[in-house]
């Protein structure tokens, strides 16, 4: 049998395409709202799926691990873009800081994967490092432009500001004080009235 080249590299089915996107929508949602590591079938339960549906498009727990972490960071870079693109510097910053509780919720119930993977080189954590400081770079610049933001703030500190407030109320919506301390930091980011 001769096999064409690329044959392998055909994209998905659409419906096929669409189960994937749906199983990782509602596995990001289980592993943010689990307290520990929920079992593969509980997630393919959840998506009112069968458990071979979700190990055709995951074949593990690290793939699908991977699969929300990357998507997860992907949300964030591109959204900083996106958010730029219909919302006001500082209204950009403050939504993606949403976006930010959310994706570190959603490691919540990946911890313990995600680290051992990030411990085995599977997941690179100081390139994700740099791109989601690059995205609030992003932000950043525009609202030093626009004058909404501080121009003697960097990435680094909004970002260590950002992993402390989620540390001390880590569950974005659950916990009032973490819209509080989100608004306290955006206030400190706004230049001081002349």
């Amino acid at each position: 049998m001769i096999r064409l080249a690329g044959a392998e590299a055909r994209a998905p089915r659409a419906d096929a395409a669409r189960n994937r996107e749906q199983l990782l929508a509602v596995a990001t949602r289980v592993f943010a709202s689990a307290e520990a590591e929920p079992s593969m079938r509980a997630i393919a339960r959840e998506a009112g799926v069968g458990i071979a549906t979700l190990y055709r498009h995951f074949p593990d727990r690290e793939s699908l691990v991977d699969a929300v972490y990357r998507d997860q960071v992907e949300r964030l870079t591109a959204g900083a873009r996106a958010l730029l693109d219909r919302l006001e510097p500082a209204a950009a910053m403050r939504r993606w800081m949403d976006l930010f509780g959310t994706w570190i919720a959603t490691k919540n119930g990946m911890l313990d994967t995600l680290l051992a993977m990030i411990e085995s080189g599977e997941i690179a954590h100081d390139g994700t490092r740099t791109e989601l400081l690059a995205a609030i770079t992003t932000i950043l610049d525009a609202g030093r432009t626009s004058g909404e933001l501080r121009t003697d703030v960097t990435a680094d500190d909004i970002a260590a500001a950002l992993i402390g407030i989620f540390t001390v109320a880590p569950r974005l919506g659950e916990d009032p004080r973490t819209a509080r301390l989100l608004d306290l930091l955006m206030d400190g980011l706004r230049p001081p009235a002349p």
